[in-house]
């Protein structure tokens, strides 16, 4: 179904499925009438400006998707959208800037729904040293640069392992989101080669951490880098731009790690 053009009953519904939800359990969370869900969704019933945000938020519908259900249902958005470097949001871009500088010297990204790249720390130059020039003009795709064989591929040295977990976190988001972009990126990562020389791949639980975080683990000129790394979204954002930030840090998983980088920023 076309999101731009579709009526708010189908798109209801969609969201309703995709969440794995029946018409009844999600009357029953959203404390409404089971034949009032089922009128609204068949276009019976017109929903309220209100009835609609109350559904999404039960759906967990991404702020943007919640402005496309107002405009089928004939309602002005709700949250405005602004990019990232409007004046208005410039309070919003030094507090990002705040953490990932004070992440340092281990390596950190803010990134934008599409896993592009806002901004970076000090510390994530120095390891990306013989990747293609092409992978790093703008618009910089973190996923395209970790797994394309002129990217950092051929130096992950668990490349199989993270792979599969750069996958499965994006088949997560799609699933989550319903984003047509994510599953045009997923396809094409899909689609790049192992590198040659790559180890077997072992599964989550015996790569020594317990089977919590799956390890980057890069081999470059200042030796073999480990880390893991913790995901950072700000929830209560009602800025769609906002909303859709993550910021990506990475911590050193092993000493030997931790050095390397207190050493690279001095």
């Amino acid at each position: 179904m076309n999101r731009e053009t579709a009526t708010i009953g189908p798109l209801l519904r969609d969201w309703r499925l995709r969440r794995r939800l029946s018409q009844l359990a999600l009357a029953s969370e959203a404390e409404i009438s089971q034949r009032h869900l089922s009128f609204v969704e068949s276009g019976r019933a017109a929903p309220s400006r209100e009835m609609v945000l109350h559904l999404a938020e039960h759906l967990a519908v991404p702020l943007r998707d919640r402005n496309r259900l107002l405009l089928a249902a004939g309602y002005a958005p709700a949250y405005p959208d602004r990019p990232l470097d409007d004046p208005g949001l410039a309070a919003a871009r030094q507090a990002v800037e705040l953490i990932l500088t004070g992440h340092e010297p281990h390596p950190a990204l803010a990134l934008d729904r599409h896993w592009q790249l806002v901004s970076a720390n000090r510390a994530v130059a120095p390891l990306l040293d013989g990747v293609a020039p092409a992978l790093l003009a703008p618009p910089v795709n973190v996923l395209r640069l970790s797994l394309h064989p002129d990217g950092l591929a051929p130096r992950i040295g668990n490349f199989r392992e993270w792979r599969a977990h750069i996958l499965a976190r994006l088949a997560h988001q799609i699933d989550a989101s319903a984003d047509p972009a994510l599953v045009a990126l997923l396809e094409e990562l899909k689609s790049y080669p192992i590198p040659p020389g790559a180890k077997p791949y072992r599964p989550a639980s015996v790569t020594g951490h317990g089977g919590i975080a799956v390890p980057l683990i890069l081999i470059t000129g200042h030796g073999t880098l480990s880390f893991i790394s913790t995901t950072t979204i700000f929830g209560t954002a009602l800025d769609i731009a906002l909303s859709e930030l993550a910021i990506e840090s990475f911590f050193p998983a092993d000493s030997e790690t931790a050095l390397a980088m207190r050493g690279l920023l001095g």
